[in-house]
């Protein structure tokens, strides 16, 4: 097996000189250490842009986008400096839970944009007035540019015999996840598990959460992140299935797990949606608001779209999906919010403290 610290080294965050020679390291506020930063100001404090010709911008993002993030940045930079041959632009980035990242946006971290997976996030930085009411309509496909679903990685040759979601459910059966207290990763195989239930027994709700209480029983770590859970499952060897996200899988399946894990597709699973918006009133305040336009925009350019299938997420663009179909395999899938409601009533129902997640877990993670 390839040591996964090498694999996670390709995706470590850009350390950048600062323009004005002043590098300032800001801490997220709630997050671990794998989820910093650095970025760079002016000796007063002010962003380091020069009559705009020198432009940075910082996307704060979810755990498993760093490998897309990654590659896409080059993309844009190189696409931008086309197009405004007089600029200089710099991509900084920020990796780590979900709803942390947007929580240390929403307390003050400075990002330009937020590329977040579950429209919650967003949300949350909005109702702060940080991104506009109408962010949704500010790009296509309700400001979706990829999605993904959630498979089982399990361990070569599949020896659980693990085929579908109710075999998480047998005896003996470990598993990893993310911990949906703090990560949409772990939210998603939560409501994945618990749609499965809905739709294997007729949406009676009774048998869906005893089915869920069972499936949660088996559950060996609660890992802070989608990445943290792979790290434990594959470099740690604990489990005998790691619950994630379709792209996560099988960059696991085909990096540095590669011989050792297969993939399991289950019939019928959770669509999970990567929402992006501007931080408008960040943007404003630096002068960046039309770059960071531009840095999502370019999300739904065919070479982009090309790039999030390569790495196994799902494009937006319907003629990009149709090409990719022998490494996306169709999937019937079902959207969170037609199954349990907007994601305020997500988030309050299922996953707030005492709520459904609490009162089915039985170890659940704080």
């Amino acid at each position: 097996m390839k040591d996964v610290a090498g694999y996670q080294q390709k995706s470590k965050t850009l350390n950048v000189l600062s323009i004005a020679g002043v590098a300032l390291t800001l801490g997220l506020v709630g997050c671990s250490n794998s989820e910093k930063t650095e970025t760079t100001a002016n000796a007063d404090g002010t962003p380091a842009t020069t009559d705009g010709q020198n432009i940075e911008l910082l996307n704060v993002s979810y755990d498993v986008a760093r490998d897309f993030y990654k590659d896409y940045n080059p993309l844009f930079i190189d696409h931008y400096k086309a197009e405004n041959p007089n600029s200089e632009i710099l991509i900084k980035q920020s990796h780590g839970g979900s709803s942390k990242q947007a929580l240390s946006v929403a307390n003050g971290l400075q990002a330009d944009v937020a590329t977040m997976n579950q429209g919650s996030d967003i949300e949350l930085l909005e109702k702060k007035g940080l991104v506009e009411s109408d962010w949704e309509s500010k790009f296509p496909d309700n400001a979706v540019p990829f999605t993904s679903t959630i498979v089982f990685l399990v361990r070569k040759d599949n020896p659980k015999g693990i085929s579908d979601w109710e075999d998480l459910t047998e005896e003996g059966v470990e598993i990893v996840m993310a911990n949906p207290k703090v990560t949409g990763n772990g939210r998603y195989a939560f409501l994945g598990a618990y749609g499965y239930g809905l739709h294997a027994f007729d949406k009676d709700e009774t048998q869906a959460k005893s089915y869920v209480k069972d499936m949660l029983k088996n559950v060996k770590v609660y890992e802070n992140g989608g990445r943290a859970a792979t790290t434990t499952f594959v470099q740690r060897g604990i489990g005998d299935v790691l619950v994630t996200f379709e792209n996560e899988a099988n960059l696991a399946a085909t990096d540095f797990g590669v011989g050792e894990v297969d993939i399991v597709y289950p019939k019928y699973s959770i669509k999970s949606e990567s929402p992006v918006a501007v931080v408008k009133t960040v943007t404003d305040k630096k002068g960046t608001t039309d770059a960071a336009k531009a840095y999502l925009d370019y999300l739904w350019s065919e070479p982009a779209q090309q790039l999030a299938a390569n790495l196994y997420l799902r494009p937006s663009v319907k003629s990009v999906l149709d090409k990719n179909g022998d490494k996306l395999p169709p999937i019937e899938t079902f959207r969170p919010n037609d199954a349990f409601g907007t994601w305020d009533e997500i988030m309050g129902t299922y996953f707030s403290d005492g709520g459904v997640f609490d009162q089915l877990a039985i170890n659940a993670p704080k």
